[in-house]
């Protein structure tokens, strides 16, 4: 019969050799899901949407915002805009603040409306350009991006514009219910 330690040395190595086995279970998996193709093609989608977004962003702010706030009589870049909703201790009513980082400092309670009007300009141009890419991949390759749609006659829900029959209300789209049978 064996002994208690002889037991636990056994009882111990069986539950490292389990725990070993464990790890290199998870470790696989993992590298099997880390270089699985959706994975690394998401990765990359992803790095190349965030350059993007930077590039239309800059767009936005260093060509595009400069002459709207010329064009505007408002005398300073639209991001500097701010109303002052209750001033802080030090200020003056006859120079007010002139910038927004100012009147924070000053412990002032402001909103920035034109960084709000910025957010929404480049909002607006991101879409715009992923749109136009989205298009222009779509005429170089034969896959569709951009599922264009119609509303079924019947039930009023968007359906693929190439359906025959609306997949919500299972109606036919070519008017097959609108004639009369006799």
């Amino acid at each position: 019969m064996p002994s208690d330690v002889e037991r636990q040395a056994s009882e111990r190595d069986a539950l490292v050799e389990r725990g070993a086995r464990e790890v290199k279970r998870l470790w696989d998996g993992f590298v099997d899901f880390a270089f699985e193709g959706n994975v690394l093609q998401i990765a990359f989608g992803l790095i190349l949407a965030s350059i993007f977004t930077d590039l239309v962003k800059s767009f936005v702010s260093d060509v595009l915002m400069p002459p709207i706030s010329i064009l505007l009589p408002i005398r300073k870049n639209i991001q500097e805009k701010f109303a002052v909703l209750q001033a802080g201790d030090s200020y003056d009513p006859d120079k007010g603040y002139n910038t927004p980082g100012q009147a924070l400092e000053d412990g002032a309670v402001i909103m920035t409306y034109g960084s709000f009007v910025y957010q929404c300009v480049s909002f607006f141009m991101v879409g715009l350009a992923l749109y136009g890419m989205a298009n222009l991949f779509q005429t170089i390759s034969n896959e569709p991006i951009i599922k264009h749609t119609k509303k079924c006659k019947y039930c009023r829900k968007r359906i693929n514009e190439k359906a025959l029959r609306c997949i919500n209300c299972s109606s036919w789209q070519d008017g097959r219910e609108d004639r009369v049978q006799y």
